[in-house]
């Protein structure tokens, strides 16, 4: 019955990881998009500006569910 348990931890983990990684990741191209729309002129900046937090992001995205992954498996 434990074992169930963390079998649904992790899933409800890993889901909820992926939506909030979605979400920000949305949310930065959508400011990005915005920003070049209103700018195009800075769209290089814009977007060199815009890499680093979506590499962070997707890398905490990485390791949250490696995380999930280690709790089923471990």
């Amino acid at each position: 019955m434990a074992a169930d348990g963390g079998l649904l931890g992790a899933g409800i983990g890993a889901g909820i990881v992926v939506v909030g990684a979605g979400l920000g990741i949305g949310l930065l191209a959508f400011a990005a998009a915005n920003a070049t729309a209103r700018q195009p002129e800075a769209a290089a900046d814009i977007r060199a500006t815009v890499n680093l937090p979506l590499f962070l992001l997707e890398g905490v995205a990485i390791i949250a569910l490696v995380v999930c992954i280690l709790a089923v498996v471990l």
